[in-house]
């Protein structure tokens, strides 16, 4: 809406000075005194004024901001800019179909071009991964409600794929979606809003509190003597003292306590009265 009420303000104020023009040159050019003379005349001048204002618009971004005050937010609202990370870990798909992020999730061409070269790998792993980005964009491309956006928009004076998002980012007043940490502290320094989706699904994780009995499946044995390391569902590492010994079964923790780090979420507990070995 901003940018269509400032076209038609270059558009009127073209057509203004188009009638100033006729009154100051009939005199000279008695053809511009005429309908079509004047009505070519505005047109051209219309034409000229719309060029200019958008071509302006960074600089009259004041001006559409007194007009429409919400606009710049509804504009950062409006895209999402997805990078190449966290297209191939998928979630994206899950949270935009739970109706959790609303807008135009934007995907400039060089982020798919990146995709097609990871798919085309000869590193089978590599190639998985490639080819489940493919999966996800296509899935997003196909949900109801969601919209996506292939973008043409790149800078090819730009070697690095992370500083190319960035000025999409700003070219288009959007936001950048990612689950990279380097992205997000880079984009951020220079001015662009970032939502980080390992920062979604952190926020989203169960509160756990010492004390609180968990049940879990005892994979394999921890770092120190003795101990046995399991996972909630959510990914968390959960460290079993004197827990080696459950490997292969599935028992009831009591947890100790919580660590949270940059890297993610640690729980350290013991096993509960009645898995304690003296119990069995």
């Amino acid at each position: 809406m901003p940018r269509l009420f400032v076209s038609a303000l270059g558009a009127v104020g073209g057509v203004l000075l188009a009638q100033l023009v006729a009154s100051a040159l009939i005199v000279f050019v008695p053809a511009v005194g005429t309908a079509a003379g004047r009505g070519f005349l505005s047109l051209l001048l219309a034409y000229m004024g719309v060029v200019f204002v958008l071509r302006r618009e960074e600089e009259l971004g004041g001006l559409t901001r007194m007009v429409f005050p919400h606009a710049d937010s509804g504009r950062v609202a409006g895209y999402k800019v997805l990078d190449t990370s966290v297209i191939i870990d998928g979630r994206i798909a899950d949270v935009c179909q739970a109706g959790f992020l609303e807008g135009t999730l934007l995907v400039p061409q060089y982020v798919l071009r990146e995709l097609q070269q990871i798919a085309d790998s000869g590193d089978p792993l590599k190639r998985n991964r490639g080819r489940r980005g493919l999966d996800v964009l296509q899935r997003l491309r196909r949900m109801p409600g969601v919209q996506t956006e292939l973008h043409e928009l790149d800078f090819p004076e730009i070697r690095e794929v992370d500083r190319r998002l960035i000025e999409t980012a700003r070219a288009v007043g959007g936001v950048i979606v990612t689950n990279d940490y380097n992205l997000n502290k880079v984009a951020e320094l220079n001015g662009v809003r970032v939502l980080n989706v390992n920062e979604l699904a952190g926020a989203l994780r169960p509160v756990v509190l010492p004390g609180e009995i968990l049940h879990v499946h005892v994979l394999r044995e921890g770092k120190e003597p003795g101990q046995g390391v399991a996972y909630l569902e959510d990914g968390t590492m959960v460290v079993i003292d004197q827990g080696r010994r459950s490997i292969g079964h599935s028992v009831s923790v009591t947890v100790n306590t919580v660590l949270q780090t940059s890297a993610g979420r640690m729980i350290f507990t013991r096993l509960a009265e009645e898995e304690a070995p003296g119990r069995r």
